[in-house]
Protein backbone atom coordinates (compact mmCIF):
# COMPACT_ATOMS: atom_id res chain seq x y z
CA UNK A 1 0.00 0.00 0.00
CA UNK A 2 1.27 3.60 -1.00
CA UNK A 3 1.58 6.28 1.15
CA UNK A 4 3.06 9.74 1.69
CA UNK A 5 4.10 10.54 4.84
CA UNK A 6 3.69 14.55 5.83
CA UNK A 7 5.05 15.63 9.21
CA UNK A 8 5.00 18.46 11.04
CA UNK A 9 2.66 20.81 9.55
CA UNK A 10 1.93 23.12 12.06
CA UNK A 11 2.85 27.46 12.83
CA UNK A 12 5.69 28.52 14.48
CA UNK A 13 6.17 27.76 17.99
CA UNK A 14 2.59 26.30 18.13
CA UNK A 15 1.97 23.60 21.33
CA UNK A 16 0.03 21.62 18.31
CA UNK A 17 1.62 19.69 15.56
CA UNK A 18 0.06 18.06 12.70
CA UNK A 19 1.08 15.22 10.93
CA UNK A 20 -0.92 13.57 8.36
CA UNK A 21 -0.34 9.56 6.71
CA UNK A 22 -2.15 10.39 3.23
CA UNK A 23 -3.10 6.59 1.65
CA UNK A 24 -4.60 6.04 -1.56
CA UNK A 25 -7.89 5.71 -0.44
CA UNK A 26 -7.79 7.23 2.83
CA UNK A 27 -5.66 9.39 5.20
CA UNK A 28 -5.32 9.54 8.53
CA UNK A 29 -4.73 13.22 10.72
CA UNK A 30 -2.55 13.07 13.52
CA UNK A 31 -2.22 15.61 16.08
CA UNK A 32 0.17 16.33 19.05
CA UNK A 33 0.04 18.34 21.89
CA UNK A 34 2.53 19.47 23.89
CA UNK A 35 3.39 21.44 27.33
CA UNK A 36 6.36 23.66 27.95
CA UNK A 37 8.29 25.71 25.66
CA UNK A 38 8.81 25.03 21.74
CA UNK A 39 12.17 25.87 21.61
CA UNK A 40 13.68 24.04 24.56
CA UNK A 41 12.80 20.32 25.39
CA UNK A 42 8.68 20.65 25.02
CA UNK A 43 7.07 17.52 26.34
CA UNK A 44 4.28 15.48 24.46
CA UNK A 45 1.01 15.45 26.67
CA UNK A 46 -1.39 13.59 24.29
CA UNK A 47 -1.58 12.53 20.97
CA UNK A 48 -4.85 12.26 19.21
CA UNK A 49 -5.90 10.70 15.42
CA UNK A 50 -8.89 10.66 13.36
CA UNK A 51 -9.16 8.91 9.99
CA UNK A 52 -11.18 10.36 7.02
CA UNK A 53 -11.50 9.88 3.10
CA UNK A 54 -9.65 11.87 0.41
CA UNK A 55 -12.15 14.21 0.25
CA UNK A 56 -12.55 14.86 3.80
CA UNK A 57 -15.26 12.59 5.12
CA UNK A 58 -14.60 11.61 8.34
CA UNK A 59 -15.08 8.12 9.31
CA UNK A 60 -16.56 7.01 12.88
CA UNK A 61 -15.05 4.10 14.65
CA UNK A 62 -16.05 1.18 15.67
CA UNK A 63 -18.17 2.35 18.57
CA UNK A 64 -19.42 5.54 16.68
CA UNK A 65 -17.17 8.44 17.80
CA UNK A 66 -14.76 10.15 15.59
CA UNK A 67 -11.59 10.34 17.20
CA UNK A 68 -8.75 8.13 18.96
CA UNK A 69 -6.97 9.24 22.02
CA UNK A 70 -3.29 7.40 22.08
CA UNK A 71 -3.30 5.88 25.86
CA UNK A 72 -0.67 4.22 27.89
CA UNK A 73 1.38 1.46 26.91
CA UNK A 74 0.81 2.99 22.87
CA UNK A 75 1.59 6.65 23.88
CA UNK A 76 5.20 5.56 25.31
CA UNK A 77 5.67 3.53 21.92
CA UNK A 78 4.59 6.51 20.02
CA UNK A 79 6.75 8.27 22.04
CA UNK A 80 9.46 6.82 20.77
CA UNK A 81 8.49 6.46 17.34
CA UNK A 82 8.04 10.01 17.56
CA UNK A 83 11.28 10.97 18.82
CA UNK A 84 13.12 9.22 15.95
CA UNK A 85 11.12 11.07 13.31
CA UNK A 86 12.48 14.68 15.32
CA UNK A 87 15.73 13.28 15.94
CA UNK A 88 19.13 14.78 14.48
CA UNK A 89 19.53 11.41 12.98
CA UNK A 90 16.66 11.09 11.22
CA UNK A 91 16.72 14.62 9.83
CA UNK A 92 20.59 14.56 8.58
CA UNK A 93 19.98 10.92 7.15
CA UNK A 94 22.38 9.43 9.32
CA UNK A 95 19.52 6.37 10.05
CA UNK A 96 17.67 4.46 7.45
CA UNK A 97 14.67 6.81 6.89
CA UNK A 98 12.64 4.18 5.28
CA UNK A 99 12.66 1.97 7.76
CA UNK A 100 11.65 4.80 10.87
CA UNK A 101 8.94 6.29 8.33
CA UNK A 102 7.57 2.64 8.37
CA UNK A 103 7.80 1.56 11.54
CA UNK A 104 5.86 4.85 12.23
CA UNK A 105 3.01 4.42 9.75
CA UNK A 106 2.57 0.70 10.49
CA UNK A 107 2.35 1.55 14.28
CA UNK A 108 -0.61 4.30 13.38
CA UNK A 109 -2.07 1.85 10.83
CA UNK A 110 -2.56 -0.83 13.61
CA UNK A 111 -4.41 1.15 15.55
CA UNK A 112 -6.43 1.87 12.90
CA UNK A 113 -7.68 -1.11 12.32
CA UNK A 114 -8.02 -1.91 15.94
CA UNK A 115 -10.42 1.07 16.27
CA UNK A 116 -12.36 1.36 12.59
CA UNK A 117 -14.15 -0.82 10.13
CA UNK A 118 -12.67 0.30 7.15
CA UNK A 119 -14.47 -1.48 3.93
Amino acid sequence: MNYKLELNTQEPNSKIVFHNIIFDSFKINIVERYIGAMNFRPKLSNVLFKVRTLDNQLINRKDGNIRVKIKEDNFETYQKLSQALNSYEYKNKLINRQETDQNYVHFILSLVIANYNLN
